[in-house]
């Protein structure tokens, strides 16, 4: 097993929204580069209307990151041809990270000018290559959701070929799928594979009474956690399985600061 290794999951920062809040997006990156984790995997939706001036703002907050960062694009992202400037300034829209035997793969679910997105089978065996190895834990990353996420109203701009992409993934052996988009974190174990939606990270564009939050994926030997946290401190257990297996494991310690999988109903400690 790969011993102990942590991946930050962060999402939806929304930079040039007027629902952006720089002072957010500061403490999480003081949080991250105190945290220190192997990686910081950020999927999508990092500008709001995918314009160079937005991304170039985001690199500037990305500058200051201490631990790797590996991010793809959301469909705010592609937007007025923004994957052009995602490209150029931020790197490419589909890549493969090897993290002390965790196999990470992110690939870009965007469409241009539209909310909903898509993988498309030409991708299938590319992403399947990617996991073939062997590998302690297989994490796969994208910005669109592949389940319906509670709370979040009419089902729409989901990935449009999710039940293929969900077979796909699950025949490629994946344990974790990170994504974004609905601004509404939550954990589903769909067979073995757990799918996590993160939060925003950075932004008031916010459902009910859910606040802006980030997770923490925690790999200790054969047991994952995967963490909601909240800016400015506090967190909830998500969900905490068996590596090997998928099985779900009993409570995490901490039972004043966590529940279920779910929307985040806790207040985070001032």
């Amino acid at each position: 097993m790969p011993g102990n290794v942590r991946i930050a999951h962060i999402s939806d920062f929304h930079v040039g929204s007027p629902f952006f809040v720089p002072n957010l997006m500061n403490r999480v990156i003081a949080e991250l580069n105190e945290l220190e984790p192997e990686l910081v995997v950020i999927t999508g939706d990092v500008t709001n209307e995918g314009y160079r001036q937005e991304y170039k703002n985001v690199v500037a907050y990305l500058d200051r990151l201490r631990s790797p960062v590996a991010v793809v694009p959301g469909n705010h992202d592609a937007r007025n041809v923004g994957y052009v400037h995602f490209e150029e300034l931020i790197g490419p829209r589909h890549w493969s990270r090897d993290v002390r035997g965790v196999q990470v793969v992110g690939a870009d679910s965007s469409e241009p000018d539209l909310d909903e997105g898509q993988i498309g089978r030409e991708r299938y065996e590319w992403i399947c290559e990617q996991f073939a190895a062997p590998a302690d834990l297989k994490v796969f990353a994208l910005h669109h959701h592949l389940l319906p996420v509670p709370g979040t109203g009419r089902e729409r701009s989901t990935v449009m070929d999710a039940g293929d992409l969900l077979q796909v993934l699950l025949e490629c052996g994946v344990n974790v799928v990170l994504a974004g988009h609905k601004h509404v974190p939550w954990v589903w174990r769909f067979e073995t594979m757990y799918v996590a939606n993160a939060g925003t990270a950075s932004s008031l564009r916010l459902r009910g009474h859910t606040k802006p939050c980030y997770n923490v994926l925690e790999v200790e030997d054969d047991e994952v956690r995967i963490w909601r946290t909240f800016p400015f401190g506090g967190r909830t257990i998500m969900a905490r399985f068996s590596a090997a297996t998928g099985a779900q494991l009993g409570r995490s310690p901490e039972p004043a600061r966590e529940h279920a999988a779910g929307p985040a109903h806790a207040e985070p400690s001032s």
